[in-house]
């Protein structure tokens, strides 16, 4: 069916009243409570081993140690487990349910790489069990998740590292990207283009027997009961024996009862760098316009009428009015990265390369030498799990904090609100909703499925 139609104030303050409230907890002789010595290593658990489970497991090697790993699929527990022992020579604990690690007391923090229907239940939970927490992107289904992870992150004091790992890896590019827009190289800022490429449709995937060693009712977990679907061919390059078609493994990535399609997992990393680079970061659009989208199955009022297939858009282009006349594109359409153009030149920047006059012109102009570091808030760390790592030790926020990520995440949800919905939003960056729209507003959030709510005691 197609429808044609650099460290803030706020990150600095929210550092200074974490390291206030993890003095106080650091004072228990409680370990779980907090990282106590800038000599210790720390010690982690993993909790979603699938995929990007594994790259940042395998990325933190150098800066901790892992004591638990934690999956509802035993094959994928089994052989992480494998691999870990291999890369560090201690063999982790295994185990299925993620809250035996949040009891332990010599674990300090918690990476999580769960389908994305599971983040914010683990991560509030870890928080109150005196974790800190790395999680991958996108943070969260909705807005009001969002809201919630702030307040506890506020409340407990813990340190909370979002996977938008494009802030520190990539070869600095996307940190050029940002230094070149705010030491003016492009004039004043008039259109950034998010490419994020779209997906492909799934053909009717049926009902199937749910795979050895996969407690499919925990993987489901917050989300709606519904039976496993698979298709027996399989995908390649994801360890073999991974359905190309399914409402699960990799593929829950699109399906909006477990993410957002295309919009919450590239869109999580571009839509980032592009706030970042236009002084975003606090705030959001005034108004949400999908100009032409693709819904591979028929919605009413915001909802699918089928289960059977992929629900997620499979290609779009979305137009944000961002604010000092800024025009934001959200497109499936072009390269997979980030084109910036203002009112004296344009550049081109992704994970792999960045190019365009102001980028050549570097030569004879070079930005200032400490340019990339004013835009980082000092050195930039070697990758990701080094600033999670080096703020668990400072007590201040990281890099990639969760009121910067939930900002520019809204951008997302209510950029798949808009397409579910089939008309344009306004939204209110002040008081995080959207205006005169009730039926649009009741998306912000969801509720748990009974058994999985969020465990906030």
């Amino acid at each position: 069916m197609v429808r044609t139609h650099q460290t803030t104030r706020r990150q600095f303050l929210y550092g200074v009243a974490a390291a206030g409230v993890a003095g106080t907890l650091l004072s228990s002789p409680n370990r779980a409570v907090g990282y106590q010595s800038p000599n210790d290593r720390p010690v982690f658990a993993t909790i979603g081993l699938r995929n990007q489970g594994w790259t940042i497991t395998s990325k933190s090697f150098a800066f901790a140690d892992f004591a638990a790993l934690a999956d509802v699929d035993a094959g994928v527990l089994a052989e992480n487990v494998e691999r870990v022992e291999k890369a560090q020579g201690k063999k982790p604990d295994a185990v299925k349910d993620y809250r035996q690690i949040l009891e332990r007391q010599d674990i300090d923090a918690v990476m999580i790489a769960t389908p994305d229907h599971w983040h914010t239940k683990i991560a509030v939970e870890a928080m109150y069990a005196g974790k800190d927490v790395y999680c991958e992107k996108p943070l969260t289904l909705t807005v009001a998740e969002g809201k919630l992870i702030e307040k506890v992150v506020k409340e407990t004091g813990r340190v909370f590292q979002v996977g938008t790992m494009q802030r520190t890896e990539s070869d600095q590019r996307f940190l050029l990207a940002v230094a070149l827009v705010k030491h003016g190289r492009i004039g004043k800022v008039q259109k950034v283009t998010c490419g994020i490429n779209g997906m492909e449709a799934s053909p009717v995937i049926p009902e199937a027997p749910v795979p050895n060693g996969l407690d499919w009712e925990f993987w489901l977990g917050p989300a709606p009961q519904t039976a496993y679907r698979a298709l027996p061919e399989l995908r390649e390059g994801y360890g073999g024996g991974v359905p190309l078609f399914s409402n699960a493994h990799y593929s829950f990535r699109n399906w909006h009862e477990y993410s957002g399609g295309k919009l919450t997992d590239w869109g999580a990393h571009h839509v980032d760098i592009a706030c970042w680079a236009i002084g975003a970061s606090e705030t959001g659009p005034s108004k949400v316009t999908p100009v032409k989208y693709n819904l591979p199955v028929e919605y009413k009022d915001g909802h699918p009428l089928v289960n059977d297939r992929y629900n997620a858009a499979t290609d779009f282009e979305i137009h944000c009015a961002m604010p000092n006349d800024v025009q934001l594109v959200i497109t499936s359409e072009g390269d997979n990265g980030i084109l910036f153009e203002g009112t004296e030149g344009r550049f081109f920047v992704n994970r792999g390369k960045i190019t365009g006059k102001p980028v050549e012109d570097l030569k004879e102009r070079p930005l200032p030498e400490n340019a990339i570091e004013e835009i980082y808030g000092g050195k930039v760390s070697s990758n990701h799990t080094e600033n999670f790592t080096d703020a668990m030790k400072s007590r201040k926020q990281p890099i990639s904090d969760v009121w910067t990520h939930n900002r520019m995440l809204e951008i997302c949800h209510l950029s798949n609100i808009a397409m579910r919905l089939g008309r344009e939003l306004r939204w209110d960056p002040a008081k995080r909703e959207i205006v005169a729209d009730s039926q649009a507003n009741e998306f912000l959030s969801r509720e748990s499925r009974k058994g999985y709510e969020i465990n906030t005691k």
